[in-house]
């Protein structure tokens, strides 16, 4: 590897890139040395090795990790990866951005993330159920309804975390809907759980261009990922009387002038296993043109680091928000922000799927359910209150969007560090 490459590769480590964040709002917040490094470690890192038994009969051991960051507003909540791209630092870094996503949306949960080193494309589905239960068995005394709520993320769903419920459940003697979140809907899921961190987006787009004023209805958008999150944004932002005027997903983008009818997209996706490959009436274009498109609003919903300092003083658009995690490098952020460019951050804009999540917990414990239309209203209103305590903080300390969620997100669990005290 080149020294360049090298350099790059550094950059790029995801938890350096939440830390290069977390300092510069430390320094805004002029935060204790003693409490600045309480903040930056995680308080559990669990490494964990599982044998399986595959379907030929050979045993494979895989790797698994649970980080849990801060669990001083609440008990830990994140998401369970399987990926062959997971790996410590990966976690840790998505365990930190959990406890200030859930500090940013006044939420009563630390952060937390797990996830297994393994490629469940290529497992049947009796190895991935084992794999699960294996995980839960080696997590039993970190995870729990008052300690630590796993939830799906990528190369997971509601499938895995029904088997990680019936196990801990089962080893603990009694049934434990609100030890997990994203469940089935039968099993103690909650309306609006699925189209949750879509609908986020759209709420942080409208309160962010309703500050720039911006009219949707003489608006254009291009959205990057066609996944849960990046198609059901298109769908809602469209119907908020924004022009979508690209969509993408790996198989390349796919941009019309004239505008796509998301709902025919999603109709064609389905039917062509999951795909948007060849989806008549738009032009393919490569996922890099699509981020450099000159439109009013960017929503890169699919994968980390895509608008880096390579690209970023190419974008045309007005405003970014953040569907993904992580889908603009630290080494981008001040290139936007000199190009007066509003970035509403991953950890207030994706918030509404952990929100969502909360109240899946919440309605677990209580044991009595919400209707979807109530799920909704305090989801939407849950985000416009956060949106609008980051744009004042942002005015207040004349710094981007990303750098006052992070300034709001530190000072809250920094605050009730002190207050509890005991260090």
């Amino acid at each position: 590897m080149s020294a360049n490459a090298e350099i790059q590769k550094v950059a790029e480590n995801p938890f350096d890139s939440m830390m290069s964040r977390f300092d510069i709002a430390a320094k805004i917040l002029n935060l204790d040395a003693g409490l600045y490094n309480v903040l930056k470690s995680p308080a559990k890192q669990v490494i964990v090795s599982l044998p399986v038994t595959m379907d030929d009969g050979r045993i494979e051991v895989f790797e698994g990790f649970r980080v849990v960051h801060n669990i001083n507003l609440g008990p830990a909540k994140g998401g369970i990866r399987y990926s062959m791209d997971v790996h410590l630092d990966e976690v840790k870094a998505l365990a930190a951005w959990m406890t200030w996503k859930c500090a940013v949306s006044n939420i009563p949960f630390g952060g937390g993330k797990g996830g297994i080193k393994c490629d469940p494309r290529s497992m049947s589905a009796g190895e991935v159920e084992r794999l699960t239960r294996a995980y839960t068995r080696a997590m039993i005394d970190v995870f729990g309804p008052e300690k630590d709520i796993p939830a799906p993320d990528m190369g997971t769903g509601p499938r895995e975390m029904a088997w990680l419920m019936d196990q801990y459940s089962k080893l603990v003697g009694y049934s434990s809907p609100a030890v997990v979140t994203g469940k089935p809907l039968v099993m103690g899921g909650s309306k609006g759980r699925v189209e949750a961190t879509g609908r986020g987006v759209m709420v942080a787009t409208r309160s962010a261009m309703l500050k720039m004023g911006l009219n949707p209805f003489k608006s254009t958008c291009a959205v990057q990922g066609f996944g849960n999150v990046g198609s059901i944004s298109a769908k809602l932002i469209e119907q908020q009387g924004l022009k979508i005027l690209a969509i993408s997903d790996v198989t390349g983008g796919y941009y019309n002038p004239n505008g796509i009818n998301v709902d025919e997209a999603i109709a064609y996706s389905k039917a062509n296993k999951g795909q948007l490959d060849g989806f008549p009436g738009a032009e393919k274009i490569t996922n890099e043109q699509l981020l450099e498109l000159d439109v009013d609003v960017l929503v890169p919903a699919a994968m980390e680091d895509q608008i880096t300092k390579h690209n970023a003083a190419r974008i045309k658009a007005k405003l970014i928000v953040e569907g993904a995690n992580g889908p603009v490098s630290a080494s981008a952020d001040d290139i936007l922000h000199e190009k007066g460019i509003m970035v509403v951050p991953d950890i207030l804009a994706n918030a509404g799927g952990v929100t969502v999540s909360y109240f899946e917990w919440v309605q677990n414990r209580l044991g009595y359910f919400w209707t979807e239309e109530r799920v909704n209203r305090r989801a939407d209103r849950n985000m416009k209150e956060s949106f609008e305590q980051v744009y004042q903080a942002s005015l207040q300390h004349n710094c981007s969007m990303r750098i006052a969620a992070y300034v709001v997100a530190i000072d809250k669990v920094a605050q009730v560090t002190l207050l509890r005290g005991g260090i």
